[in-house]
């Protein structure tokens, strides 16, 4: 996930919060500074749903990925803004489908590319890569996605609860770079923070840009992010807050309000 900006990207700066942090700490993992804990105290006063959100994105990606494997056969998948490795990531879920399926995580935050390298060294079949999301001709051109991304196949995109990340002018244009390396099939999965209360978006948004120093997007409407989905088509059961896509019976943290949601879908590229 996009993240405050050091002199050297490669340099872990624990004095500034990192959104990959925060979100292992809302997900009640253990790789987080002080920092990052104040950071998500701020936000749970905004927004107190906040930790059941992320269990819920959480769950969401679990469900798609394995939706994805099963039902689209994909054995292929970019991860932008993939974060901190935690439980049941994304190529533990798409490899129980299928072993030979293939993963790359993409972050700009060094503690994701510490991490992702000491878990991932024995899986020949994922890779991490520290770029900048909107970096897509070093992406592309990377040499563990050339090996693992084979052109012609299709392909999932995974931009999961990452575009608020990003500034307005960057959003459009980063699909569409995406979307012209991808081949015809290919899925693209996009959901970000939504809220229909301008004070809930304004509120977060300017917290969000405070801790990040800058460098961070907004949270937006539904209306803003239906949008993206120009010139995809989108699949059943359509765009709706992630929570309730193809959901199961397990016992999942339910949001006391919908004040703000993680609000997107699943769209195929012909």
């Amino acid at each position: 996930m996009r993240d405050g900006e050091n002199p050297d990207p490669h340099t872990l700066d624990t004095g500034i919060p990192s959104v990959a942090r925060m979100y292992d700490h809302l997900l009640g993992g253990v790789d987080h500074y002080q920092v990052d804990r104040d950071a998500c105290g701020r936000l749970l006063k905004i927004v107190p749903d906040s930790r059941a959100l992320a269990l819920n994105n959480r769950a969401f990606l679990r469900r798609v990925v394995r939706h994805l494997a099963e039902k689209h056969g994909i054995r292929q998948f970019l991860d932008h803004g993939s974060g901190l490795p935690t439980v049941d990531n994304v190529h533990e879920i798409a490899q129980r489908v299928d072993p030979t399926s293939r993963v790359v995580y993409i972050d700009n935050d060094p503690i994701v590319l510490a991490h992702g390298k000491t878990r991932l060294d024995q899986n020949d079949g994922t890779a991490v890569v520290q770029a900048d999301m909107c970096e897509s001709d070093l992406i592309f051109g990377h040499p563990d996605v050339e090996r693992l991304i084979r052109k012609g196949e299709k392909t999932a995109a995974l931009f999961v609860s990452v575009m608020h990340c990003l500034k307005d002018d960057q959003v459009v244009p980063l699909l569409e770079r995406v979307r012209r390396q991808l081949a015809p099939g290919s899925l693209f999965v996009i959901c970000q923070l939504v809220s229909e209360r301008a004070e809930i978006r304004d509120g977060v948004s300017a917290l969000m840009k405070d801790v990040t120093q800058g460098n961070w997007g907004r949270v937006r409407t539904k209306e803003e992010v239906t949008g993206y989905f120009s010139g995809l088509t989108i699949l059943e059961p359509g765009l709706m807050n992630v929570t309730e896509w193809r959901a199961e019976s397990q016992v999942v943290p339910r949001q006391r309000t919908q004040d703000w949601e993680e609000w997107g879908g699943i769209a195929r590229l012909d």
